[in-house]
């Protein structure tokens, strides 16, 4: 059983540097996903089905006719904004 768990790795090893450049961020936050039990429980969780309220549609609505006259903040921008960085968000942890 150990033999087979580390030629798998092993295999696992051999296709990672196989990856091309632009695939390498894709394929660690899937392992990353895989090993984080939050990020597991999120993945398991049921989809909300929950009907939206008015005020919800409003702001859907509302949020597209916005982007039908304006071009989309791109994410790095409000980051930039607001002084955070995206490596700052995910390693963020709650104070104990």
């Amino acid at each position: 059983m150990a033999s087979e768990v580390t030629h798998e790795k092993q295999q696992l090893h051999e296709l990672v540097d196989r990856l091309a450049p632009s695939q390498v961020h894709a394929v660690r936050d899937l392992l990353q996903g895989l090993l984080d039990p939050v990020s597991r429980a999120i993945a398991r969780a049921p989809m909300d089905d929950e009907p939206l309220t008015t005020e919800e549609a409003q702001a859907l609505d509302e949020a597209r006719e916005w982007l039908k006259h304006h071009p989309p903040i791109p994410h790095e921008q409000v980051l930039a904004e607001l002084g955070i960085t995206q490596e700052e968000i995910e390693n963020y942890k709650e104070p104990a």
